[in-house]
């Protein structure tokens, strides 16, 4: 974090927008899960009808972050548990893309009770000339066969496919809430309210549980698991953070059950401002480790932290994302909104963070500057030439305020970003709002030609005329 005090601020401007532009909303089309693969060349997204959108990232568009459907399939479907009378939803809860092995593509989906891995292959030749199949896929009269052909591969029109390889069920008693693949490429862990499991991705007959938080008498539960993941480059250690506040790390080297944690990130509540809300909005919704291991990104209701994993006391930053709520929550706790599950992402060199907010809003951080943005993903930026305002909103509803501040009563609680991802190798961003799937690109804040590029970069001749500018911006993507 201390190169990202030398970082630039960024100017962030439109770029696409995938989705449907009606007002007429389907809960099946609200996008659930979103998630750039290593690379960045391909972007998954996950919705409420348990289906799996790829994109892929197109290089023939110079010097902007275009992405174009590759690939769509049904992940999951909705089931039903008669054990226990309960209807599970396919709803999408987590993607999570395994490291490439080849020239296929692999990827965890979850919906609340089932992972399934799934192989994305693309497909441009096809095997023809077997012994006993015509090449039209009929069976072949055993008497027709008078000699020993050798099958050989044919070039065809180029596809797309997605194969369930592996399905991981029956392992949770509860609602899956995180899935986290290890560094080691070989095993992922799953949480759900009470209990992490560790698995091994070539066998799903089996799994390990590593944590288990249920006590002997339900009544006696006082908190519950709500994301876990495994650090980036340590295979034997994960975090894991519950409803009360706190982050546990814990250590397998110590014990095979991890019910013992080896550190704890917590901030006590303060007394003198605890009241009914208190527990509920310091319920931490995400957490994520920094690229390099070494800082923790969590979110809660209000706040969103960075962490030193060396320092338990406090943390390191804490940034408030809409602290003007206070105010609202006996409002939003009757709509149930208080209870919403922001999630929250770091930017490919740790620089910066980002999460999401109401109003389609979603907020960009300099994690040493603390320098922040609030900005909002509206198709009315598609045609617009400059870069995303920043948006203020106040709690004086009798203020006269410009064009881009708002009243805290004016806020739209039904649009909102709870899922975001960032781009791990350059500065762009994918935000969910709703149905829709905006992808912003990030340039060096106060360079005007930037703007210019943008409005013009399908000329040829400007093309060229901005050629010393392409250098200039990617000398400072890389740096």
């Amino acid at each position: 974090m201390a190169a990202a005090a030398a970082e630039e601020e960024i100017a962030w401007r439109f770029s696409q927008v995938k989705g449907s532009a009606d007002d007429d909303v389907t809960e099946a089309d609200i996008i659930s899960a979103v998630e750039f693969n290593d690379s960045g060349d391909l972007l998954a997204t996950g919705d409420k009808g348990g289906r799996i959108v790829i994109f892929q990232r197109d290089h023939n568009a110079h010097n902007t972050v275009d992405y174009n459907v590759y690939c769509t399939f049904q992940s999951h479907e909705a089931e039903f548990d008669y054990l226990k009378s309960l209807e599970i939803e396919e709803k999408i809860n987590e993607i999570r893309w395994l490291q490439q092995p080849n020239n296929s593509n692999f990827l965890l989906a979850t919906n609340d009770k089932t992972i399934k891995l799934w192989k994305i292959v693309e497909r441009s030749k096809r095997a023809v000339g077997f012994n006993t199949v015509t090449d039209s896929g009929l069976i072949r009269d055993e008497k027709s066969i008078t000699s020993v052909r050798v099958p050989y591969f044919t070039p065809t029109d180029s596809s797309v496919e997605a194969i369930p390889k592996r399905i991981y069920a029956n392992a949770h008693g509860y609602h899956i809430n995180s899935v986290s693949i290890n560094c080691d490429s070989s095993t992922f862990i799953s949480a759900d309210d009470l209990r992490i499991n560790l698995w091994n991705i070539d066998s799903n007959m089996e799994s390990f549980n590593i944590l288990d938080i249920k006590p002997a008498n339900m009544e006696e539960l006082t908190e519950v698991i709500t994301a876990a993941e495994f650090h980036p480059r340590k295979t034997h250690e994960f975090v894991y953070s519950i409803s009360k506040g706190a982050i546990r790390l814990c250590d397998m080297r110590d014990s095979a059950l991890c019910d013992q944690h080896s550190k704890v990130f917590e901030e006590p509540i303060d007394p003198s401002s605890k009241s009914f809300f208190s527990e509920i909005i310091a319920s931490i919704s995400d957490v994520r480790y920094s690229h390099s291991g070494r800082y923790l990104l969590s979110r809660d209701y209000l706040t969103v932290k960075i962490w030193d994993t060396q320092m338990e006391r406090k943390p390191v930053h804490t940034f408030q994302v809409h602290d003007y709520l206070r105010s609202q929550l006996c409002p939003l706790y009757e709509n149930d909104c208080i209870f919403d599950k922001f999630q929250c992402c770091w930017s490919g060199n740790d620089s910066h963070i980002m999460t999401g907010s109401y109003n389609n809003f979603f907020r960009v951080f300099n994690a040493s500057t603390q320098y922040n943005e609030c900005l909002e993903a509206s198709r009315e930026a598609i045609h617009a030439s400059e870069p995303l305002q920043h948006r203020v909103v106040t709690n004086n509803p009798h203020a006269r305020r410009p064009h881009r501040e708002l009243s805290v009563e004016s806020i739209d609680f039904n649009r909102k970003v709870l899922h975001s991802a960032w781009h791990p190798q350059e500065k762009a961003i994918a935000v969910a709002a709703t149905n829709n799937l905006f992808i912003f690109q990030g340039w060096p804040a106060g360079d005007d030609e930037s703007g210019e590029y943008m409005r013009q970069s399908a000329s040829p001749s400007v093309s060229s005329h901005f050629s010393s500018w392409r250098r200039k911006l990617k000398n400072w993507k890389s740096s």
